[in-house]
């Protein structure tokens, strides 16, 4: 990976103008922001939220007088997302940089930290010297896109405020919040006062997956965050997820992952 393939800046200026290059730039955009003007065209409601931009599109970041940071500019040659650590993400799949329209994620509660906490190292390390610093930075980009893609994020539009996405953005708070008491899809869909056939309707159309993968993926990225990082039985962890057993916890992982919860644990 060459030296100038990834550049990061803080937002910290008034303006910030874009990169001069051919990068693909990722706005973490944390708050005290007038607003984003892509192609002419002034955001406000971008507080709180990521976007990601192809190098086709000419824009710049308002904000306030305030000298603090307002969040962190990722810039990324093609190469970087061409890796093979990163090729297969979602965030490839989708093409989030070159649709036609403006990917935005609005970060829900309890993620920002972890996103400026990403970033900062990321930040450090291009700055550092240090040995296999390339392998950390690619691994740290991992951590940062699968947030983005699965755990607390909802692809909107910069445009698009309409009910569809404010129902997807209110079901994965919800999933965020009330996975562990319920698995079900309906039970999400009463809460929010839709039926399940039009809340699946909803996040098909604005995730291109269904309501029931959303859940899918709440859980197996606890479970795997449970198993690498504490030292709670399977049977605890399966429990402490909602799983009616052990066996059916089991069960459920190895047949979205492929292996066991043990065999994870092991690795």
């Amino acid at each position: 990976m060459k030296l100038d393939s990834i550049n990061i800046s803080q937002i910290i200026k008034e303006t910030t103008l874009k990169h001069q290059s051919n990068d693909f730039a990722v706005c973490w955009i944390k708050n005290e922001v007038e607003g984003i003007e892509i192609g002419g065209v002034l955001y406000k409601n971008v507080s709180n939220s990521i976007l990601f931009l192809d190098p086709k599109y000419n824009w710049k970041i308002i904000k306030n007088n305030s000298t603090s940071s307002s969040g962190y500019i990722l810039y990324l040659a093609s190469e970087v997302l061409n890796n093979p650590i990163l090729s297969n993400l979602h965030i490839n799949k989708v093409r989030f940089f070159n649709s036609c329209e403006i990917p935005l994620f609005k970060l829900s509660p309890g993620i920002e930290k972890r996103t400026q906490a990403i970033l900062e190292m990321i930040d450090e390390l291009l700055g550092s010297h240090l040995n296999h610093k390339d392998d950390a930075i690619l691994s740290l980009l991992n951590t940062f896109f699968i947030y983005c893609d699965g755990q607390c994020n909802i692809k909107s539009i910069a445009s698009n405020n309409n009910s569809k996405t404010n129902i997807v953005y209110k079901f994965k708070k919800l999933v965020d919040k009330q996975v562990l008491k319920n698995h079900e899809v309906t039970y999400f869909a009463k809460l929010l006062n839709v039926s399940p056939k039009y809340l699946n309707e909803c996040v098909q159309e604005v995730l291109n997956v269904s309501a029931k993968s959303i859940i899918i993926e709440q859980l197996l990225m606890r479970a795997r965050y449970a198993l690498k990082f504490s030292n709670k039985s399977v049977k605890e962890i399966s429990f402490d997820l909602g799983f009616s057993s052990p066996d059916y916890f089991s069960y459920f992982f190895k047949s979205h992952t492929g292996i066991t919860p043990s065999t994870l644990r092991k690795n």
